[in-house]
């Protein structure tokens, strides 16, 4: 029985760390694709993209928070925004938040067992499924992996992927950026339950796994890049949000927030325990 359970452990650890190609792979994953009807070229760059490289991508028509009166949010309380923020909500977070919140619903109503969820700002490749997969390989649980960051700050290095990619979790943040990322099923179910009520803008809200309950990690290099879109935002730029920030005396308790939850975060990553890559494999 022990030869047998070493031959079992070693053939699991050889096949993991083969490298399947893309289009063995792609069938095993799903991506959905947020994008404003307003924004065709965006599309239409993306699904020439998917055409290229051989990958399946369903388009998620984003909500435009522009055209919802504030009267009309649901899942939402202007004042616990405020209180957790210290500022208003722009229009544009609201659609960005319901737009993900409707690519999990999707995802979970599909009964796929992994999707990548991404915003029309980032490019595909042919490494993009084959990366993702080998990184949700590497932990476990009901997980999430961010595959791309606008700053990685304390990065706490957990795992090595069969593809070569750091993956593992930040003392430091927000990092910034829900453009892309890969989930399971069981964690997308979580997702939708623990999201709501809308307190913080999504792509801070995703990464707080200590509030979520899915094990949440990332990517020491974004798998994915972003494309030229990516300076012409719809959410919002700066001078958005400085004109919807509060006087600094009224922001007090999102400062309070803001210091329990980096306390939160700390505990959150050492508690990490870091994983060679055979253990990782024998998941």
């Amino acid at each position: 029985m022990g030869v047998k359970v070493i031959l079992e452990r070693a053939d699991r650890i050889v096949q993991c760390a083969e490298v399947p190609s893309a289009d063995i792979l792609a069938p095993h994953v799903r991506i959905y694709v947020i994008n404003l009807d307003r924004s065709p070229e965006r599309w239409e760059r993306l699904r020439g993209q998917a055409t290229q490289y051989g990958l399946s991508v369903t388009r998620i028509p984003a909500i435009d928070g522009s055209t919802i009166p504030e009267s009309d949010r649901v899942d939402f309380q202007q004042r616990q925004f405020v209180y957790h923020n210290g500022r208003k909500l722009l229009a544009g977070e609201y659609g960005c938040y319901r737009s993900h919140l409707l690519a999990l619903e999707q995802f979970v109503a599909s009964g796929d067992k992994m999707a990548i969820i991404m915003e029309d700002d980032v490019e595909l490749s042919h490494r993009l499924i084959p990366r993702a997969l080998a990184a949700m390989d590497s932990v476990c649980g009901a997980r999430l992996v961010k595959l791309v960051n606008h700053r990685l700050v304390g990065f706490k290095p957990l795992c090595e992927t069969a593809e070569k990619d750091i993956v593992g979790r930040c003392m430091h943040g927000p990092q910034g950026s829900a453009a892309c990322y890969i989930v399971n099923r069981k964690a997308a179910k979580k997702l939708l339950v623990s999201l709501k009520p809308m307190l913080l803008p999504y792509d801070v809200a995703l990464e707080r796994g200590w509030s979520t309950g899915v094990e949440t990690f990332t990517t020491l290099e974004n798998v994915a890049d972003f494309s030229p879109f990516r300076a012409d935002t719809t959410i919002g730029k700066r001078v958005h949000y400085r004109a919807a920030k509060r006087h600094f005396l009224l922001r007090v308790t999102a400062h309070w927030f803001r210091t329990c939850d980096q306390l939160r975060r700390w505990a959150y990553t050492v508690k990490a325990k870091p994983q060679s890559f055979v253990e990782s494999a024998e998941r």
